[in-house]
């Protein structure tokens, strides 16, 4: 099916892959991916980018963000749906509920299956050509897996945001994330400082009140204060104060606030981000709930110690699956991830050491959920990259302002 809107071609794929691709005659899966163009343009003579999106557990973009256009000047752009997401045999609490080994079925959805499936995606679109790849966040992940196992697939990659710590563990990761998710909270509240107090008397008002949000489940302090997870985007760093402005109705939590929250908190539409957010770093080890055992290092995020309230960012706790109502039926699963040891390697670093293919890398000087120093590690550890450090964007730079691609554009090719 082709559609037209904005000057773009729209043309969708969908490819049968094997679920686990060590066995190829086993189960299969479907993936599937939109290839945008620009329209009168013979799409031919364009060369292929694959963009892999953050996550794990997003879809590919729907809208028409900024990069997008940019990109579509010199590439016919392949949005694809990574396993899991949208249209490619989506994970939900409903798909799941018939599968017996769930957390052997979800062990299938990490960055090494991604990179297989997009093998079989560029043969079937572009034959025994390359392309390029761009990678954003969690996508940069991948990208970086890419290089590691299927480099002649490679024309060049971009990355913005996404540079792992190759040898990272887990715990290594939350570690260095709360007190960066900490400096985050301080440039929030010296912008809204009004709302420490706000914040305060909903952790209060939380505690006396049984405040539930519309499918039901109960609103606690603890997952009131997950909220901060998207203080590292510039695009949602002010929904907070939103939130919290008009957070009560007399002395009772409001019903507006308690329904915008509900649609901050729940893992409905992403459950995946929930399930494999530590496994994503697990490579030879458990990661055994990395994030919440390495909490208790930092006291700021204790809501009980009487100090200002401090939202927590990209982590992800074992009660969540007790509390969100989207994520209790995969607890099971989520806990037998947290305990599996045999993950296999994401990363070949004898082979990134050699690597030929030109990358430019965006690492952001400030950034909340990707760790700046890991970063620049493996940008000294890979051969053929190009960083470019700056503090001029957050995270998400790569969608508010096109001279970001433009740029890194401009890096790989010289």
């Amino acid at each position: 099916m082709i559609h037209r809107h904005s000057g773009l071609v729209f043309a969708g794929h969908t490819l049968a892959v094997p679920l686990n691709h060590a066995d190829p005659d086993g189960p299969r899966i479907e993936i599937f991916a939109r290839e945008v163009r620009e329209a009168g343009v013979a799409a031919e003579g364009r060369p292929f980018l694959l963009y892999l999106q953050g996550g794990p557990g997003n879809r590919s973009p729907r809208d028409l963000p900024v990069w997008l256009r940019r990109a579509a000047r010199d590439y016919r752009v392949v949005l694809l749906d990574q396993r899991g997401t949208g249209r490619s045999t989506p994970l939900t609490r409903q798909t799941l509920a018939g599968v017996e080994d769930q957390a052997g079925y979800l062990a299938h959805f990490r960055a090494d299956s991604i990179v297989a499936d997009a093998e079989l995606l560029r043969a079937h679109l572009a034959g025994d050509r390359p392309w390029s790849v761009l990678g954003q966040s969690f996508g940069g992940f991948c990208a970086v897996s890419y290089l590691s196992f299927a480099p002649h697939g490679l024309r060049e990659v971009i990355i913005t945001g996404g540079l792992p710590g190759l040898t990272a563990t887990a715990e290594d990761v939350y570690r260095a994330a709360y007190p960066r998710v900490l400096a985050h909270n301080e440039r929030y509240f010296e912008r809204y400082p009004e709302d420490e107090a706000i914040a305060r008397r909903v952790v209060d008002a939380l505690r006396d009140q049984d405040a539930r949000l519309p499918a039901g489940d109960r609103l606690t302090p603890r997952r009131f204060q997950t909220l901060g997870i998207h203080l590292g985007s510039n695009a949602r760093f002010d929904s907070l104060h939103h939130l919290l402005e008009e957070a009560f109705a007399g002395d009772d939590l409001s019903e507006l606030f308690l329904r915008r929250v509900d649609a901050a908190v729940s893992f409905v539409e992403q459950p995946l981000f929930a399930v494999l957010h530590e496994a994503i770093y697990g490579q030879g080890a458990a990661t055994g709930w990395a994030a919440h055992r390495v909490r208790d290092e930092f006291p700021a995020f204790d809501l009980d110690a009487g100090g200002p309230v401090r939202f927590t960012g990209e982590m992800i706790y074992p009660w969540l699956f007790e509390e969100d109502p989207a994520l209790v039926p995969l607890a099971g699963a989520a806990a037998r991830l947290a305990t599996k040891a045999d993950w296999a390697p994401l990363y070949d670093l004898d082979r990134l050491a050699a690597n030929e293919v030109p990358v430019a890398a965006a690492v952001y000087f400030d950034d909340m959920y990707v760790d700046r120093d890991m970063s620049l590690a493996t940008a000294r550890h890979i051969r053929n990259v190009r960083p470019w450090v700056t503090n001029e964007y957050a995270h998400d730079g790569l969608g508010r302002d096109e001279r970001v691609l433009d740029r890194l554009l401009t890096m790989v090719k010289d």
